[in-house]
């Protein structure tokens, strides 16, 4: 172990969290609130808003890790395409607005339970694999121009894969809605 290593752990401990760490965990119980909310609400287009409340926090939480780049990526992507897609999709295709009964399942207990669990092992890995890590976040890690080259060197196919799927899924639902119409004529 460094000095550097044994003096973070020193002035860093568990007990004694910093105004960045005490955000991020708050910031981190309204995303999980709101990410509850989002798969627990009957009403689509309110599941759709609190999905833009948590994608918007996972985006607070890139910037408090100094990922500036990451976290606008999260904005302009998730919340700035994906989310007003899926809203146009339920919209354009007519979905039911208010409450809707094919959202209620028996096997909610069972989901619920896998949920746990899987959520239980997650937080023990992560927990168990980092326990002695400390991360000194002051000085930015990476750089845009190194996380664009990788984002848009090695991952640009999927990128570009999932431009196409979001736009045939746009354009299925206009074709979807405009067949209603012309069946109610």
């Amino acid at each position: 172990m460094t000095t550097h290593d044994s003096l973070a752990a020193t002035t860093h401990g568990f007990l004694s969290p910093t105004g960045v760490e005490i955000v991020f965990v708050l910031v981190g119980l309204v995303t999980l609130g709101a990410a509850i909310v989002t798969v627990t609400t009957r009403q689509l287009v309110h599941a759709a808003l609190w999905l833009v409340v948590t994608l918007g926090g996972l985006a607070v939480e890139y910037l408090l890790l100094t990922a500036e780049f990451i976290a606008w990526v999260q904005v302009l992507i998730y919340v700035g395409s994906v989310v007003v897609l899926l809203l146009f999709g339920l919209l354009l295709t007519r979905a039911p607005i208010g409450r809707s009964p094919d959202a209620d399942s028996p096997n909610k207990p069972v989901a619920l339970g896998v949920a746990v669990l899987s959520a239980g092992v997650l937080v023990t890995l992560v927990v168990d694999a980092f326990r002695a890590q400390w991360i000194d976040v002051d000085p930015p890690q990476g750089s845009t121009d190194i996380m664009g080259e990788a984002l848009f060197r090695h991952w640009v196919l999927p990128f570009e894969a999932l431009s196409v799927l979001l736009l045939a899924a746009l354009v299925g639902a206009i074709v979807l809605s405009r067949r209603r119409k012309e069946d109610d004529r």
